[in-house]
Parts: structure tokens; C-alpha cells; sequence
């Protein structure tokens, strides 16, 4: 597979297609929503962050998809293997979250009846702050946790669909050490010395896809270990989105594919995956622990989504001939299907 490398520059032309097609290591492109060109309401933009350890763990968002906004908070408990949800939405924001146009500076600030959510940018450092009254009935949610990057790579990846002036641009920043705290009502949750992953979005979506993300982030035998892996998000024939994080070195991986087991004709999520490519640089096996999973259909909208936490067992091939063991890092595999 021949992967490009994005240049610096425009991200689309005066037609709004993409200029360029490939990957990068840092945001090579200039978005602005003014330059998209497909009419209604079909820009979609988000900021996801999610920070764990083996315990714990908790998942902001932060969407404008035109159509609608949402905002989502979820506490992750691996010992107890449950999670709890609050996600909250309205109609026809159409930009007027004024998401940032990059994720290296501009702050997020939104404050709606009881929830108040901001994704701050501090010099190299994220600040989350997030109050939300009514958590779960009557329970308050605060969160406070910085996160400071710890490698300088990130994946970055620019894919068109075959619908023109369809696109996807994406950023996953993986290895983000956390340090703060999250109370839940009279329970507190330490995040120091967590790690987690900042999932940056920007594009317009044809109307039903499905996709497949995984990705973890963490620290095995004193070595820091993140990856990124995926495929769905449009035609990515120019570059995988595939990436691996070893130390401070970073790696280019080949196409994969999620083997999820199936009863019959469904999926069985909680069942052991696999992950292999093609090439063969990449073969784990995924032990599921807990599934996130949540089903919104209204009208001519549908979200089904499975996002699995597990543990991670397996190798990565690198490019100078050596292996990367992976021996039970825990991270995450997910499938989603939209029409949106």
C-alpha cells in the first residue's frame, strides 16, 4: 500500500473537494467550515476525549452536527464493569458551537441549562472542566483533569468519500498523561498518571457508514505504547489511519480489519477479536471487559454504537525487523453504524 503524506496548506479547493488525500504526524492542513461547499446541514465537528487506567475511566464529547448538538459524559468502572451515561442534545445548531477550526488553539465554552462544559488550551496543555448538576438524578458531576502530551506525533489523516465534496478530517492524539480529579457525587476518582486519547473531527459525512476504531494508550514495562487503528471513515486508499507510538518513535502501519465473532448473523461484542492486517505487521487478539453500547433511531436518524474496553494481547511488527509484544494493555475496539 503506498500511504502520502499530507503538505502543508488548504485542506479544500474552491469546489470543496479535498486538495490532497494521506496522512500526517501533525494538523498539515487549514480546515475552515466557511470553505465547505455541500449544501444543508451536513457539516459534522467534534471533540472527544477519553482518559483511563485499569480501573477507571471517563469520555468526554463535545458535537455540532448541524442537524443537532450533543454533549456526552461517561464514567467507565472495569472493576465492576459498568458504565453510566449522560448525554444531552438539542436541533439545528448549525455552527453556532463555533467549534474550533484546529485543535492547536481555541477554546471550547458551552454552557446549557445544567451543564457546562470547557476544553481549554493552557500553553501545551489541555484543561477539562466539566459541572454537570444532574449526572445521574440528583448526583453532581465535576470534573477537573489536565492532560499534557507526551510524544510530539499525532495521527492525522484527510480522506474523501466517493460522494464529491465529501470528506473526513481527523486527528487522534494519543499518550496524553492526566493528572486532576473527577468527583461523582461523594465519590472521588483519581486520574494521575492516567492516559488518554483526544479523538478531533472535522468533515462532511455521506448519510449511512459504518466505521471501526481502536486505540489505546499507556505505559508497559516503562515504555510508553499508543496506537491508533481504523478503517470506514471514507476512501482511505491514499493512507491508512493506522499508527503506532513506541517511546518517542513512531510507525506507519498497513490496513487491518476488526474480526468480530457473530451468533448467527449478529455480532457477540463481548466475545474475544481479532485485529490483523494484511502484511501481517499487526495480529492481536482484543478481550473484551465491558461494552458501551447505545442505539438512538429517530425518523431518518440512527445511531448504533459498540465501543469495547478490553485488554489487548499480541505483536506489532516494526520496521527494523524487531516486535512489539503487547501483554494485556487495556484500551478499546469499537463499531458504529450511522444514518445521520
Amino acid at each position: 500500500m503506498n500511504q502520502t503524506r499530507l503538505t502543508k496548506g488548504p485542506l479544500l479547493d474552491l469546489k470543496g473537494n479535498l486538495i490532497e488525500a494521506g496522512y500526517s504526524t501533525y494538523l498539515a492542513k487549514d480546515y475552515y467550515r466557511d470553505t465547505v461547499k455541500v449544501r444543508g446541514m451536513r457539516i459534522k465537528e467534534w471533540d472527544y476525549y477519553y482518559v483511563g487506567n485499569d480501573d477507571f475511566g471517563i469520555a468526554f464529547t463535545v458535537a455540532d452536527n448541524s442537524y443537532m448538538w450533543l454533549t456526552s459524559v461517561t464514567i467507565f468502572d472495569f472493576i465492576e464493569k459498568k458504565e453510566t451515561t449522560n448525554t444531552q442534545m438539542g436541533w439545528f445548531s448549525n455552527g453556532k458551537l463555533k467549534l474550533p477550526r484546529t485543535s492547536v488553539k481555541g477554546d471550547i465554552k458551552l454552557s446549557k441549562k445544567n451543564q457546562s462544559f470547557q476544553f481549554l488550551i493552557e500553553k501545551n496543555k489541555r484543561h477539562l472542566i466539566v459541572d454537570l448538576k444532574n449526572f445521574t438524578k440528583g448526583v453532581h458531576l465535576r470534573a477537573d483533569l489536565l492532560l499534557e502530551p507526551t510524544i510530539k506525533d499525532t495521527m492525522v489523516i484527510a480522506t474523501p468519500f466517493l460522494k464529491k465534496k465529501h470528506f473526513y478530517y481527523n486527528q487522534k492524539m494519543n499518550l496524553l498523561k492526566s493528572s486532576g480529579k473527577v468527583v461523582i457525587g461523594e465519590k472521588t476518582y483519581d486520574f494521575s498518571n492516567s492516559y488518554g486519547v483526544l479523538d478531533w473531527g472535522r468533515g462532511v459525512w455521506t448519510y449511512k457508514n459504518t466505521w471501526y476504531w481502536s486505540s489505546l494508550s499507556g505505559i508497559q514495562n516503562k515504555v510508553k505504547i499508543g496506537f491508533n487503528l481504523g478503517y470506514g471513515f471514507g476512501d482511505t486508499s491514499k493512507a491508512s489511519e493506522n499508527m503506532l507510538f513506541v517511546g518517542d518513535k513512531t510507525y506507519k502501519l498497513e490496513d487491518c480489519e476488526f474480526m468480530i465473532p457473530k451468533v448467527g448473523k449478529k455480532d457477540d461484542f463481548m466475545k474475544t477479536w481479532t485485529i490483523k492486517s494484511m502484511s501481517g505487521d499487526i495480529d492481536l487478539r482484543f478481550e473484551p471487559i465491558l461494552d458501551r453500547h447505545s442505539h438512538t433511531n429517530v425518523l431518518i436518524i440512527e445511531s448504533n454504537q459498540h465501543q469495547v474496553f478490553g485488554k489487548f494481547y499480541g505483536t506489532f511488527k516494526l520496521e527494523n525487523g524487531n516486535a512489539l509484544q503487547i501483554d494485556g494493555m487495556l484500551g478499546f475496539a469499537e463499531k458504529v453504524y450511522n444514518r445521520w
